[in-house]
């Protein structure tokens, strides 16, 4: 029993590249989320208003799958978060980032015609796309340079909304006694400082006087400015994250390097990144899994046949 147990978990999970069923399974799923999108679009076209009876007995098959899907994982739940008792892995991925969207994707269909929040949350399964990429260098990359830039981020995006709460007061200083039906509070200069600043300029709200026309061409210039910080930062920290990606590809040659591949009886199995790092003095270089190269991210726990390889100065006795 717990061997077709941990076969369904292997298979249900993202395939490795020589496991064709379950690669097949990814296939399969992929398509459905793809269907269920797509008939969730068309739908909403009163032309295929004739055709409504079709999408909604694929809407029924493709959430009996999903339903299937959620519930193959909450029964194998245990071999996602080994180490953890059963209730307790099973919580954790009721909880997780992919048991919430899972569950969110079923849920409307049962509530279609009840409140409305629930009919929005059908938007919710176009979130589901994400596990399709989710453990791939490619999407990795991305999670891996807004992790790391996070705190640059924040910083340009406190400047950012600095910069919009000083414009918006400003016009709405000027424009006001001119304008009062146009500018008539702070919010309405917060509207359009947002839409000028992040270059939209829906030109619904503009300023008439001469003041406020000045304001308006130096807070366009800073806005030009200020809105490309966090372009500037990602941009950097993906040439960051592909120079390192490179650089650990070609570590046979680099001194130091060690490769382990962490086994049910490694002391690395289920430690973070950083609490590795920390813990056995080493400098994570790069995680092999499941046939894919990714970068480590301090957060990021090591698991079962996952490959390590890390750069140190001393023998480690592990």
């Amino acid at each position: 029993m717990n061997a077709k147990k941990k076969r369904i978990f292997d298979i249900i999970q993202i395939g490795k590249k020589d496991d064709l069923t379950s690669r097949a399974f990814d296939i399969f799923i992929v398509l459905t989320i793809i269907t269920n999108i797509a008939v969730l679009f068309l739908d909403t076209f009163d032309e295929l208003s004739a055709y409504a009876p079709l999408f909604k007995t694929v809407e029924t098959v493709t959430v009996v799958i999903f339903c299937v899907e959620y519930l193959l994982r909450i029964w194998t739940a245990e071999y996602l978060y080994p180490g953890r008792g059963r209730i307790k892995a099973v919580l954790k991925f009721l909880i997780s980032f992919d048991g919430i969207v899972d569950l969110c994707t079923i849920l409307p269909f049962f509530f279609l015609s009840g409140f409305i929040a629930f009919r929005m949350l059908r938007v919710v399964r176009i979130f589901h796309l994400f596990r399709i990429n989710a453990y791939y260098d490619s999407f990795n990359v991305i999670t891996s340079v807004l992790y790391e830039k996070k705190n640059q981020i924040i910083s340009s995006v406190f400047i950012i909304m600095v910069l919009i709460m000083a414009s918006s007061l400003c016009m709405y200083s000027a424009e006001h006694e001119v304008q009062p039906g146009v500018f008539n509070n702070a919010f309405s200069g917060i509207w359009w400082s947002i839409s000028t600043i992040l270059t939209v300029g829906y030109g619904d709200i503009y300023p008439v006087t001469i003041l406020g026309r000045i304001m308006a061409i130096i807070i366009s210039f800073l806005g030009v400015g200020v809105v490309a910080i966090p372009t500037g930062i990602i941009s950097a920290g993906f040439v960051e994250q592909y120079t390192q990606l490179q650089m650990a590809r070609s570590t046979d040659n680099m001194k130091g390097t060690v490769k382990i591949e962490i086994d049910a009886d490694s002391p690395f199995l289920n430690l973070s990144i950083k609490k590795a790092e920390e813990q056995y003095h080493i400098t994570a270089l790069v995680i092999v899994r499941k046939g894919e190269v990714i970068l480590p991210v301090e957060s990021m726990k090591l698991k079962q046949k996952d490959m390590l390889i890390y750069q140190t100065d001393r023998v480690l006795e592990i």
